[in-house]
């Protein structure tokens, strides 16, 4: 779950720092009050779209970290140490600095890592859910994923799963177990004749001969720095000389600088030897550099032909030769293969087909649930499926040979369709409050962020998630007291509407005395009377009383 959130020079935002609890958190205000900016920011952390704009006025960058506590054995820590980030024994720190000019940088842990892989974890880690957002209920291919979750089908999906694998390798195998293309692979790889090795003494050729003629720049001008009359070794000669001319004043002073500068010497004739012997080694021929790239570009290419490292084209080799040999020496090698093959999509099939009755059984279950959230929703004509189709061999995968789809109809006539066609912007809203409390604890992800989630809603549904407005309220009483209000005031106007108002506030208060048994019979009178004197109210009554006196007025 979201732990924190520390925000940093994001828009209006200076420096601001939330903590989260279990359970629901609210976050209210007015229009304009900032609650959008939250928003900005955290998506910022969990790796949106940053923009310029986002950054405080006069500030260089925003930063903005969210905390998440999550368990150690999270599939996602998992994930990340793949990628070389640990986060072991530590919450999930995701954080965004975005600069002034648009560019940002992100970080898990503190450790620098793509935005690809911020958004990918932060899309695991929070859901932000508002109407007629895109958002995974509204995405078939997650259907599936949440009817697993809900029906705990964790150890069906991996029995699948793992029988899928099987049953693909053998498929390969056998593939490879083709004469034709045994043949034609066995002759290329005979053709290359790839040796172990070959390829990295060929890349660092490459590289060596890409780079010789700066390679003998620098050779070539090491060697004039160590030759010649001006060079090392001429200096270093004559400073020898002239110690040697009074060495023998020094009384033996000078005998170990005489022989180090002498060991000098020695080991600078011996790196001028090595230059001379590296230069000519460098001596490039073009088409020589030609023949390297040609023939490392062709091992790499049969390498990823076959899904291979180039180090393990001369293993490949030696496995599909003796394979070819196998299929020459008789059919019975191929045989097996095939029985293998058969055994393996057999045993796909029954983990599928098990899967498939416990997705059945789940749907049926979840249908059940979700119809029971609608009552209360005032949903009480709509319907629920979970929709599964078997797919095409073709389409069979890890996941089985489901298609699964979330389905509503608002009207009992009405064919169930995908909830984004069917449902209007309130019906949407509903819909996915339904779907959230039922998959609450299948979701996988572990914060959810409702934004305007009553959007859309009106009437006797604001007061049924509000328990501001009850339909009870709407009694006997109640109801004629706003008729009372209504015709007494006048429809007419906006004088009438004002009046009624504050007819239908005092009304209530100068009968309270009164029990409504005996209240309702005079308001049921006066409603009649004024409907017959006065059918425009009191506010058409008062009209026509100052436009009389008014032309009154006027003929004096």
């Amino acid at each position: 779950m979201l732990a924190s959130l520390s925000i940093r020079d994001v828009v209006l935002i200076d420096r601001l720092d939330l903590e989260f609890h279990d359970g629901l958190g609210v976050l209210t205000g007015e229009t304009g009050a900032g609650k959008s900016i939250l928003l900005d920011a955290l998506g910022l952390a969990i790796g949106m779209r940053a923009e310029a704009r986002l950054v405080r006025q006069g500030a260089e960058r925003s930063n903005v970290s969210a905390v998440f506590e999550i368990s150690d054995d999270h599939e996602i820590r998992r994930q990340l140490s793949e990628q070389g980030v640990e986060t072991e024994g530590e919450p999930l720190i995701l954080r965004r600095v975005l600069n002034a000019d648009g560019r940002s940088r992100a970080f898990i842990n503190d450790q620098a890592v793509s935005v690809g892989l911020l958004r990918e974890i932060g899309d695991k880690m929070v859901e932000i859910h508002g109407q007629f957002e895109s958002q995974r209920l509204l995405r078939p291919e997650s259907h599936r994923q949440l009817l697993d979750a809900f029906g705990g089908h964790r150890a069906d999906v991996d029995d699948t799963a793992q029988t899928f694998e099987r049953w693909r390798d053998a498929e390969t195998e056998a593939a490879r177990r083709d004469e034709d293309f045994l043949r034609h692979a066995v002759k290329e790889m005979e053709e290359l004749k790839p040796q172990p090795g070959e390829e990295a003494q060929l890349a660092e050729k490459r590289t060596i001969m890409m780079h010789g003629e700066k390679l003998s720049e620098a050779l070539g001008g090491a060697s004039e720095k160590l030759s010649g009359s001006e060079g090392g070794e001429a200096q270093l000669q004559s400073a020898l000389r002239s110690l040697e001319n009074v060495a023998d004043k020094a009384d033996g002073r000078l005998s170990g600088v005489i022989a180090t500068l002498e060991g000098a010497l020695n080991e600078i004739a011996e790196g001028m030897g090595q230059l001379d012997r590296l230069s000519s080694d460098l001596l490039i021929d073009p088409a020589e550099l030609e023949l390297a790239e040609e023939r490392l570009f062709a091992l790499r290419a049969l390498a990823r032909k076959h899904g291979t490292e180039v180090e393990g084209l001369a293993v490949l080799h030696a496995k599909f030769t003796a394979q070819l040999t196998s299929v020459d020496d008789g059919a019975q090698h191929i045989a097996e293969l095939a029985a293998k093959m058969d055994t393996t999509r057999a045993a796909y099939e029954r983990a599928a087909d098990r899967l498939q009755a416990q997705r059945q059984k789940s749907a049926a279950s979840l249908d059940k649930r979700i119809s029971q959230e609608f009552s209360g929703l005032r949903l009480g004509n709509a319907r629920f499926e979970t929709s599964l189709e078997s797919m095409n061999e073709a389409e069979w995968g890890q996941h089985g040979k489901d298609r699964v789809a979330f389905l509503v109809a608002t009207n009992p006539e009405q064919p169930a369709g995908p909830i984004h066609k069917i449902a209007s912007g309130g019906e949407m809203a509903r819909f996915m409050l339904a779907l959230k409390v039922v998959l609450a604890e299948a979701d996988p992800v572990p914060t959810l962020i409702f934004d305007e989630v009553d959007a859309g809603i009106g009437g006797a549904v604001t007061g049924l998630l509000t328990d501001f407005v009850a339909p009870d309220s709407y009694g006997l009483f109640f109801s004629i007291t706003l008729l009372v209000g209504a015709v007494m005031a006048g429809f007419r106007s906006v004088w009438g509407a004002l009046l009624g108002a504050l007819i239908v506030l005092f009304l209530p208060g100068a009968t309270g005395a009164l029990p409504a048994s005996l209240a309702v019979p005079p308001f049921g009178f006066m409603v009649l009377a004024i409907i017959f004197f006065m059918p425009d109210g009191i506010s058409g009554l008062a009209l026509r009383t100052y436009r009389r006196y008014a032309n009154g007025k006027k003929g004096r």
